[in-house]
């Protein structure tokens, strides 16, 4: 049994997890991240298309954090990780005439550069549309950390205590790990921390990796997501299909009928000539209740109900004086956007950390807290 300890241990290996372990690092050589699969970006992350395109709508406060974190994240991309992130622009194109009518009511709150597409009636080509490599993109984040980041694969946290100022983590492998932050990047599985608002929606989602006969200078959006082709040789292009479709447990089950699925839908997109299915990736994005992300430090729900037991009388507290987890942290619930999302909220996070820097009230946990305390009957 190897006991190890470190100031900070991030649980989750995935796109959020990567991020943070980056962002830290400016601060800190003394980091591990673990995940309990064999490798980075190995569940929803490394199953995902990794699309980064605008969200289309009339504005909110949604749109905005998606539209903030699309201009950070590109940008991110583009100067850290060039050789990971391939910007040739995105056509939207809408499902039905029901879907042509909205796009033209967005128009005016458009918040990106767009262009009419050439060839696709009612298509919108945005130019800073992009797609990234997931797996590349997660090892370089760690490989050039600013400061050593150690990670730790196949390695399950089973369970979790704080003691002595101290949280101390118990392994599958049976080691003993200990660190001063706790940072949960864990996707769908909040279950260490036993917390009846930490809720998680999972939407299973699917993505093939083909080779096909067709060529495509872009990135194509519809009722999925194409991405423009790399060359394999003189004949074939590898081309990556992807959508996010399925509540329940679909992604797993029924594998082969969610390629044939994407295959045709595609195919409405843009005809695939001398297609071959290469690989299939299958993963359960996040997603929270109200949509928006989940982060900061995590609230002890047990102790302040016990100090302000009429809250779930509907008695207003001020979330300064909510009862927290010591130094635990949490940032999940990015949903299909986890590529978009992550380095913005993860830059959030350790500013929060390291500098006490307040978080925007839309993307704290402390709402969904507050949501679900006025549900107790």
């Amino acid at each position: 049994m190897k006991q190890q300890q470190y100031d900070y241990v991030i649980i989750g290996a995935g796109i959020a997890g990567c991020c943070v372990a980056y962002q830290l690092a400016k601060h800190n050589d003394n980091i591990l991240i673990v995940d309990k699969l064999s490798d980075l970006a190995s569940g929803a992350s490394g199953a995902a298309g990794a699309f980064l395109s605008p969200l289309l709508g009339k504005p909110n406060a949604f749109k905005d954090l998606v539209t903030n974190s699309l201009k950070y994240s590109t940008e991110f991309y583009q100067k850290n990780f060039p050789n990971c992130i391939n910007t040739c622009g995105t056509t939207r194109i809408p499902q039905n005439d029901e879907d042509t009518e909205k796009f033209q009511s967005y128009i005016p709150y458009m918040d990106f550069d767009y262009t009419n597409d050439s060839e696709i009636k009612d298509g919108f080509f945005f130019k800073i549309g992009s797609v990234v490599d997931s797996y590349s993109l997660c090892k370089s984040m760690i490989e050039c950390s600013s400061k050593e980041v150690q990670t730790q694969f196949d390695c399950e946290i089973t369970d979790l205590k704080y003691e002595d100022d101290i949280w101390i983590l118990k392994a599958s492998s049976k080691d003993t790990i200990k660190t001063q932050n706790i940072i949960l990047t864990t996707g769908s599985e909040l279950s260490l921390f036993d917390e009846f608002y930490l809720k998680i929606r999972a939407v299973w989602g699917c993505r093939i990796d083909i080779s096909t006969q067709s060529k495509f200078t872009q990135n194509y959006h519809k009722a999925c997501s194409i991405s423009k082709s790399k060359k394999i040789d003189d004949t074939y292009s590898l081309v990556s299909i992807g959508a996010t479709h399925h509540r329940e447990k679909k992604g797993v089950e029924n594998l082969e009928l969610n390629v044939e699925e994407l295959l045709e839908k595609a195919n409405d997109i843009k005809k695939l000539e001398g297609t071959n299915v290469l690989k299939h990736y299958v993963g359960a994005r996040a997603c929270s209740v109200d949509y928006f992300p989940m982060v900061g430090d995590i609230i002890n729900s047990k102790e302040t109900l016990e100090e302000f037991p009429y809250m779930i009388n509907g008695t207003h507290v001020e979330t300064n004086r909510f009862t927290r987890y010591k130094n635990a942290y949490v940032l999940t619930g990015v949903g299909g956007r986890g590529f978009v999302l992550s380095p913005y909220l993860a830059k959030q996070l350790v500013e929060k950390i390291v500098n006490k820097k307040e978080l925007d009230d839309n993307i704290r946990v402390d709402r969904l807290f507050k949501r679900e305390v006025k549900r107790i009957q």
